[in-house]
């Protein structure tokens, strides 16, 4: 990974994110940076390490050829917001939008499968005679329901573990 200066940064993810604008991936990752290449420095005995600044790292990366990162001190923190800022906005006009009916729909279903495994199968009708095929499906439907259930309660269960 190349470390280069923020104008060249903003410059190379430019030319990143055209190069990816009908089909592609790009990561980017933005994290303090505390390694300087010294060892690590104790913290005084009054439990302050001073008023030390750090700078801030920017690595991007589109999983294949495309490694580099960027250094950015404190002081040119806001002038770099503001051109990485402007630089995401006009990029990001490429993204689909959300199919919200889509959404809306499977929530929907959702929730009817929900309610329908809250609401109990009423079994009725003779055992026998007129009717009889209709009650041995309800009682069908009850036991794949309680099956339903259970398989639900045993996935939330997994749930709550993890």
């Amino acid at each position: 990974m190349q470390l280069v200066d923020n104008n060249t940064f903003l410059q190379q993810l430019g030319a990143l994110f055209e190069s990816t604008k009908d089909k592609g991936t790009i990561w980017l990752t933005y994290k303090r940076l505390t390694h300087d290449g010294d060892d690590t420095v104790m913290k005084e005995e009054d439990g302050s390490d001073g008023s030390r600044e750090y700078p801030c790292i920017v690595r991007v990366t589109d999983g294949k050829k495309a490694k580099f990162s960027t250094k950015i001190l404190s002081v040119d923190l806001d002038k770099f917001h503001s051109a990485y800022g402007a630089l995401l906005k006009s990029s990001m006009t490429t993204l689909r939008k959300r199919d919200k009916k889509r959404e809306k729909q499977r929530a929907e279903q959702f929730a009817k499968r929900k309610q329908r495994m809250a609401d109990p199968v009423v079994i009725d009708g003779p055992k026998r005679g007129n009717g009889r095929r209709k009650r041995q499906r309800q009682v069908k439907a009850a036991l794949k329901h309680a099956d339903m259930k259970e398989r639900a309660a045993k996935r939330e269960e997994a749930r709550t573990k993890q």
